[in-house]
């Protein structure tokens, strides 16, 4: 039997192991210690920004980004109907109201024509999500957030080192906001981060990760704060992947131009990624749509990957067909789009032989 190929895996070659057990070797196991700091900086200079504040995962990243947006209840805040539900569920953390738009065809990222027209008074923010490693179109939202006084909050949990206009994602914005999970292009196995410009919001934002304890005056607390923070072992595989992140950004490259190659005589069922003129796409998923069909043929397909030994994921569901934010709204794109695509196995220790098996197997399960 040939050996099953999983969707995605952490690649852990580089310094973790040497930095972890530094950090068992000295006791410097939680939430201080030397790796933490050393982090931020490194993900600071990757991203090209003055700062970085790590927290325990992505979702938390990106709450205390809105909290250190001041994001009260009754607020709207803009994001795709296409994204992790993280995104939604972040906004509803605040009791705040996430307002749905659809995506454009070409990305499945936040289609900047469908924003204006649901500002409302009562809209405070847009949160553009850089979906599976393609950035979000972010010189018109930014204009439209301009117009109206909105703030931009990155989600760019899938995109790490996505440009646009040669401008790295984690600085087009008010803030951003990253994932470091085990599947993602950097990982701490559990982690995130929250990146800005802005040395104001910056130290609201650590303020408010450790408990909102004063700098100052230990154990004294002037506000309601969260315990958000890294552990100093976390911190420590994340200094490690950094130091490697242009070796997996290259090798992801490397694996997407297998795929389309070994793809390309299915291209009249299928549509393969395409980067737009403007970006920098990193692919932290290889996605496929299909051409015709609906979401019991996408599902059809992955089975009998799935009974070949190969392991898919079918794109996020939209937020307004999931219970707890549906609506009877119509998005054209995401409805018709959402339902056909597939995530292949995209990581760095796939060969250029399982790509063809994947190809191969892909062509059998459309037949």
């Amino acid at each position: 039997m040939m050996n099953r190929i999983f969707v995605a895996q952490p690649n852990l070659t580089g310094n973790e192991r040497k930095y972890v057990l530094d950090c068992l070797d000295t006791n410097w196991i939680s939430s201080n210690g030397k790796y933490i700091g050393a982090f931020e900086e490194a993900f600071a200079g990757f991203c090209r920004v003055k700062h970085a504040i790590a927290t325990n995962n992505g979702t938390t990243a990106l709450h205390l980004a809105l909290v250190g947006m001041d994001l009260q209840p009754g607020d709207e805040v803009i994001i795709p109907t296409v994204t992790y539900i993280a995104t939604a569920n972040a906004v509803r953390y605040c009791g705040a109201i996430p307002v749905l738009a659809d995506v454009c065809p070409e990305t499945m990222n936040i289609d900047p024509n469908d924003i204006e027209c649901r500002i409302t008074p009562k809209t405070r923010g847009i949160i553009p999500v850089h979906l599976y490693g393609h950035p979000a179109e972010m010189a018109p939202i930014n204009e439209i957030a301009r117009r109206h006084d909105l703030w931009v909050v990155e989600d760019a949990a899938e995109a790490h080192g996505a440009e646009v206009f040669g401008r790295r994602v984690g600085g087009l914005g008010t803030c951003a906001t990253f994932s470091f999970f085990g599947n993602k292009i950097i990982t701490t196995g559990e982690g995130g981060m929250v990146t800005t410009n802005d040395d104001e919001l910056a130290a609201k934002l650590r303020l408010l990760r450790g408990q909102g304890m004063d700098p100052n005056r230990r154990y004294w607390f002037n506000v309601v704060g969260y315990n958000y923070r890294m552990t100093n072992i976390q911190a420590a595989i994340g200094l490690a992947q950094v130091e490697t992140v242009d070796k997996s950004l290259s090798d992801r490259n490397r694996l997407a131009s297998w795929y389309s190659h070994a793809l390309a005589n299915l291209e009249g069922q299928i549509i393969l990624p395409k980067q737009q003129h403007w970006a920098e796409q990193v692919f932290w998923m290889y996605n496929i749509f299909l051409r015709d069909g609906d979401e019991h043929k996408r599902d059809r397909v992955m089975s009998r990957l799935d009974e070949m030994g190969i392991e898919t994921r079918p794109v996020f569901y939209p937020m307004h067909v999931l219970p707890p934010y549906r609506e009877n709204a119509v998005f054209p794109v995401a409805d018709l789009w959402a339902q056909r695509g597939i995530n292949l196995p995209t990581h760095q220790d796939l060969t250029q032989d399982d790509v063809q098996r994947i190809a191969e197997g892909l062509k059998r399960a459309l037949a």
